[in-house]
């Protein structure tokens, strides 16, 4: 039986925020500190430490001291359901409504705990059964998961080759306008650039007749894979 996101939202507003934080940088670093889930959140520690004392009570998430934060059974559910709600309203917004792509997950956060499954379970299959959100992070389970999680930083990637991005993590887009500067600049999955200098902190790209500059703290947050090779003259 899915967890209902709306009673613990009505409980604990910003459940939804810290649950699918915990579950995402979990997900990605393998362990979650209070540190960096204030960091995710924008809050100050004594807030998170606040937060996980209404968290453990709901019975959602656990902590030895200042040790890992962890999700209960219940919390990961709970932060599956409210995650899969979040990525399908981005899709909803993006592609059906035309809402701007880079504005969709503010939107999306606003809107994740008030809908129901069955409506759930109607977007997910009315959206084609998407394997990932617009901004290519994978849905809990899907096929793509491994690959979207394990592909490579584009401020690892050498001068020369050719890339296809893939995604901008998570964590990425809480960076203020992040998605603001990649939609600006064509950065989004799918897109093809040629990587023509990775030095002093600037990774530059070009692809459509234009150029473009990444700072690396961006960078860090962009996964791409090696574009495969047109092919040539005959």
């Amino acid at each position: 039986m899915e967890i209902d996101a709306a009673e613990v939202h009505e409980r604990f507003p910003a459940a939804a925020e810290y649950l699918s934080g915990i579950y995402i940088l979990q997900r990605d670093y393998g362990r979650v500190s209070n540190s960096r889930l204030a960091a995710w959140t924008g809050v100050s520690g004594s807030a998170v430490t606040q937060a996980l004392g209404r968290l453990k009570k709901l019975g959602l998430a656990r902590q030895v001291r200042y040790e890992n934060i962890e999700l209960t059974p219940r919390g990961r559910a709970l932060a599956v359901t409210v995650l899969r709600r979040h990525f399908l309203l981005e899709h909803l917004l993006v592609r059906i409504l035309e809402f701007p792509w880079e504005k969709a997950d503010d939107e999306a956060k606003r809107l994740q705990s008030q809908i129901s499954a069955d409506l759930t379970e109607h977007l997910y299959k009315r959206l084609g059964s998407p394997q990932a959100c617009p901004h290519g992070n994978p849905m809990p389970g899907s096929k793509m998961e491994r690959k979207l999680l394990t592909a490579p930083k584009l401020i690892d990637a050498p001068a020369g080759l050719r890339i296809r991005i893939l995604r901008i993590t998570e964590e990425g887009e809480q960076i203020p306008r992040m998605l603001d500067f990649c939609h600006s600049r064509g950065i989004r999955p799918g897109a093809s650039f040629r990587v023509e200098s990775n030095r002093a902190g600037i990774v530059r790209l070009s692809g459509d007749a234009r150029a473009v500059s990444v700072p690396s703290e961006k960078a860090a947050h962009i996964r791409y894979e090696t574009a495969p090779r047109s092919p040539g003259p005959v």
